[in-house]
C-alpha cells in the first residue's frame, strides 16, 4: 500500500512541477516578446506610450515630434520662459 500512495505523490510533484516550468516559460515568451514589440515600434518612429511623454520610458532618446517638443516645453519651464515669451 505505501508504495502506491509513494507513486501517486510522485506524479503529483511531476505534474506540479511541469505546470510550473511550463507557466514561467509562457511568461518568459510573452515578456519577450512584449519588449522585443516596443524595440520595433521605436525603431520604426512610433510612440509606445499612448502619447504620454513624462512617464515614458524611453522619453530622453525619443526621436518623435512630440516628444521633442515636450522636451523643448520642460527645458523652458526650467530656464524661467515661457512660450508666449519667446
Amino acid at each position: 500500500m505505501e508504495k502506491d500512495t509513494e507513486r501517486k505523490q510522485d506524479r503529483r510533484e511531476l505534474l506540479t512541477g511541469a505546470l510550473r516550468y511550463a507557466t514561467l516559460g509562457l511568461l518568459a515568451a510573452v515578456g519577450g516578446s512584449v519588449f522585443v514589440k516596443r524595440r520595433r515600434l521605436v525603431r520604426e518612429g512610433k510612440c509606445v506610450n499612448r502619447g504620454l511623454c513624462e512617464d515614458c520610458e524611453i522619453f530622453k532618446e525619443c526621436g518623435l515630434e512630440q516628444a521633442i517638443s515636450v522636451r523643448k516645453a520642460i527645458a523652458g519651464l526650467y530656464n524661467g520662459r515661457r512660450k508666449e515669451d519667446n
